[in-house]
């Protein structure tokens, strides 16, 4: 079954990652390059393959950097520096300086708002509104299941109270940093939306904490965020599985729809990087329908 067999190549897709000689992931990399110039190099991040490196990992972006940069400069480069950070399931738009000051510069812009960065990310049911702004707080807390795990949740400054259903305000959670997401729905299909998605601030998790928890649409792929209790794959609805072809049984191979589709950075005059998604997103894109909005 081609639908079965996709979902398989996937599931294989980011093992395969971590096999791959660090050259040829290098290699993979300089044919994603989206545009360079003396400052900064923009490249298109592969799905699966982490920023960083941890315990079992073996190939990260930040190792392949220094070979990369001599495959951009002809062998007399020194080596690249990372900027941002996307995370390992997150595809699209990631922006490398060439030296350590701009690096530095390009991290200050991150840090104070001004680069403009837009998502996309096709969820699982409609928000409502189909436009609007998130603005929660967001905390890491522990989850306290049969499997303790550690969460990114919302840490909200207002409840409705109980007994006459008016706005209180709580107490502010110390640890809780503010986090706004801009969203906007480009099209609806097969119980999924496809959104817009505008990052105000870059807290951890941010626009998928959002959307799970803030407007119960969680992305489409995103087994952590589906529920709060458990560590459990994504429960997904009959029409979507149809469009799929996919059992719920298998559903947990699906991979995360989070694509960062444009970032625009003001160096000197403004520069805008685009970036379209991944094939397996244009795919599910198609099958669900949801392609008309695609430029």
């Amino acid at each position: 079954d081609p639908a079965q067999r996709r979902v398989r190549e996937l599931a294989a897709l980011s093992k395969r990652l971590q096999q791959v000689h660090p050259n040829v992931l290098a290699k993979v990399l300089k044919q994603g390059t989206l545009y360079q110039d003396e400052e900064i190099v923009a490249i298109n991040k592969p799905y699966g393959l982490p920023v960083h490196g941890g315990p079992g990992i073996k190939n990260c972006i930040a190792d392949v950097l220094p070979i990369l940069a001599k495959m951009l400069e002809n062998m007399k480069a020194e080596p690249l520096h990372l900027c941002h950070r996307l995370d390992k399931e997150t595809t699209g738009v990631m922006v490398l300086a060439r030296n350590k000051e701009v690096a530095e510069k390009i991290r200050l812009l991150f840090k104070t708002r001004q680069v403009e960065k837009t998502y996309w990310a096709i969820t699982l049911g409609d928000p409502d509104p189909a436009e609007g702004i998130v603005e929660i707080p967001i905390v890491e807390k522990e989850v306290r299941s049969h499997q303790s795990h550690y969460k990114m949740t919302l840490a909200p400054n207002y409840r409705l109270s109980p007994e006459d259903g008016k706005v209180v305000k709580i107490r502010k959670n110390r640890n809780a940093e503010s986090a706004v997401t801009r969203y906007r729905r480009l099209a609806s299909s097969s119980a999924c939306s496809l959104l817009e998605l505008q990052p105000v601030t870059g807290v951890k998790h941010q626009i998928r904490v959002h959307l799970a928890y803030g407007l119960g649409c969680p992305i489409l792929g995103d087994h952590k965020y589906s529920h709060w209790s458990k560590l459990a794959p994504q429960k997904l609805p009959e029409i979507t599985l149809k469009r799929l072809k996919l059992e719920q049984s298998k559903a947990r191979h699906l991979p995360l729809h989070l694509h960062a589709h444009r970032l625009s950075l003001p160096l000197g005059q403004r520069i805008d990087l685009v970036c379209k998604p991944p094939l397996f997103f244009q795919k599910t894109l198609k099958k669900l329908d949801l392609d008309g909005a695609n430029e």
